[in-house]
């Protein structure tokens, strides 16, 4: 017991000013820190926030939220505005028969039916949140309700890309999904990446964006159909055939649609004094037609109001690299709306054999050795960047090529 207590007097204070040997001790003698910030029990005061601590691999992603469950004592960061009130992301997972609720900064999370009832019991719970954005995926038309209703309520929302949400519970590393789990992803993904306020269309962009729509499924079935009366089963059949006739009546009743369809397109173009302006400035380019310039008005609304680089990205004509260390790989187009690389596809077929500036422009890269199909994706880019210059500068064609 002596010789103990002699061996602790030997041990020495710490000389002030000696960094060095203060901080090795420390490290040697302190336990494992962790990464959060803990706030004693002594020290908290009621309702006051709980940092969980960092005891994840390093090499993963800190997440404000569970891996498996979405967990309803998770804070995630406190975010307020210059009037120091907190703003609040609210995620909703969008189902056919539900719509799955979570507020990232409180946890609180519900669910409500996906019909008008549901939704009116949605807007009743979060209206007395302030919020800084909500965020939907877009879901085969099943969010619009849910999306009409909260924008015509004033509050921020915004549809996100599915793909983007789902990559971001992978780096997340959400191994888990439910329904809960994907609304908690939602709600985390608003706050840190906070994606842009989709704005809500009126009435008449959404009525040509359903008459264009349809128009394409007649068309495509109309082709299905010429398509199974060329086949050799049909061909095998008498002229009498009551299978040979339905086949030519359906094309008939087809035509007859997609012709009216077409006259509809048209009146709603021309009641919209904007659209006709905009019509009339696409069908001056050789090679717009009717139909590509319907197809654009309806489903590229941001014609006119992009950089060149932007609207080529939107329409999934931009060429993106693939490279890695030595490797050099060809660049590619992806992503995109497909709709409007169609019409576009079509268009440009035409337009580099009645098109001079086109057809000089894909021979030229054809002379510099690029492959067919590169060289008429080209086509396609540089027409779309020659009719959102027009839009911007309200220029006919005619004006371009000879100012």
């Amino acid at each position: 017991m002596c010789k103990a207590k002699k061996k602790a007097q030997k041990v020495a204070p710490p000389a002030d000013g000696v960094e060095g040997g203060a901080s090795l001790r420390e490290k040697q003698t302190m336990p494992r820190q962790l990464d959060g910030v803990l706030v004693s029990k002594t020290a908290a005061k009621p309702g006051a926030s709980r940092c969980r601590p960092n005891l994840q691999n390093p090499n993963g992603w800190l997440s404000t939220s569970s891996n498996r469950t979405a967990r309803k004592d998770a804070p995630g960061r406190p975010i307020t505005s210059t009037t120091g009130i907190q703003l609040m992301h609210v995620g909703i997972d969008v189902s056919k028969a539900h719509l799955d609720v979570h507020v990232h900064e409180t946890g609180l999370a519900f669910r409500v039916s996906n019909d008008h009832a549901g939704i009116e019991k949605l807007i009743s719970q979060i209206s007395g949140l302030t919020l800084e954005r909500i965020v939907l995926e877009a879901t085969g038309q099943y969010e619009n309700e849910a999306f009409v209703a909260l924008s015509l309520h004033r509050l921020p929302v915004a549809v996100v890309n599915p793909r983007s949400t789902r990559n971001f519970a992978r780096a997340t590393n959400r191994l888990a999904k439910t329904d809960q789990v994907d609304a908690a992803c939602l709600a985390e993904f608003a706050a840190l990446l906070k994606p842009r306020i989709t704005p809500l269309p009126d009435a008449e962009a959404v009525e040509l964006d359903y008459l264009v729509t349809r128009r394409k499924q007649l068309v495509d079935q109309l082709v299905q159909e010429k398509n199974r009366r060329a086949g050799p089963a049909v061909l095998r059949l008498g002229p009498d055939s009551r299978a040979k006739r339905s086949v030519e009546e359906h094309i008939a009743w087809l035509e007859k649609a997609i012709a009216e369809f077409d006259e509809q397109i048209r009146q709603c173009i021309e009641s919209s004094p904007a659209w006709k302006q905009k019509d009339e400035l696409l069908q001056s380019v050789p090679g717009v037609g009717p139909g590509t310039s319907a197809k654009l008005l309806a489903h590229l609304p941001e014609l006119g109001t992009l950089d060149r680089k932007q609207i080529a990205a939107l329409a999934g004509l931009a060429p993106y690299n693939a490279d890695s260390g030595l490797r050099n790989m060809p660049r590619h187009i992806r992503g995109g709306r497909a709709t409007v690389r169609t019409a576009l596809y079509m268009a440009t077929v035409a337009a580099i054999k009645c098109n001079p500036v086109l057809r000089e422009f894909r021979r030229r890269l054809l002379s510099a050795g690029k492959a067919g199909q590169v060289a008429l994706t080209a086509c396609m880019r540089k027409l779309l960047t020659i009719l959102n210059a027009m839009i911007r500068d309200n220029r006919l064609w005619a004006d371009v090529t000879n100012p």
